[in-house]
């Protein structure tokens, strides 16, 4: 078996941020996927977040649960706290990490199998309780690991790379996490890391349960014709698709179009998708118009991009909870223990 090593030495001439990091500092072990994924542009956006934002590696936790979305925190961030859990039960790890210790920066990667199928009442139940962390839903629409059977979020009438269709609405996370109580809601492609970055610092600035959901091609199972979520489908957003050398060889295809307007861009497969960007004037603050909105644009074959709803003055499970500012692991035996008195009182209360 070769192992690739990704080598630690690099060019001293390399620009780093206020807290003395390069780039290169926020890297992890070299990607296993497959080459052209969307998830290795999904990592290397939270890579360039987190250096633009001088944050420390070592104040990051990221969790995972199962899937090729959760393999991808190996490949960032790797000075940062890590935890792999089992299929679907990465929020509630997470949640009690959080509790544990409220001073560290919480990022949950999921995918749409992790996330709408085994993991969805988990998924709920987090942004209801409004866990303060970041939680982003890395979205090709299949079960790359199982070999391409169609996710929960695969599109009805999507086909499959063996040609059958799909026959089941899809779950919309967005509108869930919506629907569910986040504060932070936003959407993306894998590619377009300009709206991206953005997308992910301002997440990490949020206080409460910030959720992304970013479409990412899966170029192995869901990169056809017949796919809603394919390579051809977001290409004109994806800059590391269209390096990758094993994809043949094609013009590259641009869109150009004000915000608030939507553009018909043809495909090399002959297939034509439908863009949309959030007008300058549309409002995140409105909960209802925004679900509105989402549902609006979706009847007319529309993906919607952009920061969908932002609660600013929203809380978390700490406060709620009111919990003490100091980190839960920190409190000794003093602080754990208020004495025989305070248990009488606790005890008469319940009488």
């Amino acid at each position: 078996m070769t192992y690739l090593i990704k080598p630690k030495l690099h060019h001293p001439g390399l620009p780093a941020n206020a807290r003395g990091f390069t780039r290169r500092d926020y890297e992890g072990k070299i990607s296993t996927l497959c080459a052209g994924c969307g998830h290795d542009s999904i990592s290397a956006a939270i890579i360039q977040a987190c250096w633009e934002m001088d944050i420390e590696p070592h104040r990051v936790a990221k969790l995972s649960g199962i899937g090729c979305s959760s393999k991808t925190p190996d490949y960032f961030l790797g000075n940062s706290h890590g935890f792999n859990t089992v299929h679907g039960r990465m929020p509630s790890v997470l949640t009690g990490a959080n509790l544990a210790n409220r001073s560290l920066l919480y990022l949950g990667v999921s995918g749409d199998g992790d996330s709408a199928s085994i993991g969805l009442g988990q998924f709920a139940h987090l942004m209801r309780r409004g866990v303060n962390m970041v939680y982003m839903l890395e979205n090709n629409g299949v079960y790359g690991l199982t070999k391409g059977q169609f996710s929960a979020t695969a599109d009805k009438g999507s086909a499959s790379k063996k040609g059958l269709a799909n026959a089941d609405s899809p779950i919309d996370t967005v509108s869930l996490a919506l629907l569910m109580g986040a504060t932070f809601v936003a959407r993306s492609f894998s590619g377009d890391k300009g709206q991206l970055v953005p997308i992910i610092k301002a997440a990490i600035g949020h206080t409460g349960a910030a959720f992304i959901d970013v479409v990412s091609p899966c170029v192995a199972f869901n990169n056809h014709s017949g796919s809603t979520k394919s390579y051809d489908y977001v290409r004109a957003h994806n800059e590391a698709v269209n390096r990758v050398d094993f994809i043949q060889s094609q013009d590259e295809i641009t869109a150009d179009y004000a915000p608030g307007a939507s553009v018909d861009v043809p495909q090399h497969d002959g297939t034509v998708i439908r863009l949309r960007k959030a007008h300058p004037e549309y409002d995140p603050t409105d909960k209802v118009a925004a679900m509105n909105y989402i549902q609006q644009h979706q009847a007319l074959g529309e993906v919607v991009t952009g920061l969908l709803y932002l609660d600013s003055d929203a809380s978390d499970l700490h406060r709620n909870l009111n919990t003490v500012q100091a980190p839960l692991n920190s409190l000794t035996e003093r602080e754990l223990c208020p004495g025989p008195a305070m248990l009488d009182k606790i005890n008469a209360s319940l009488r």
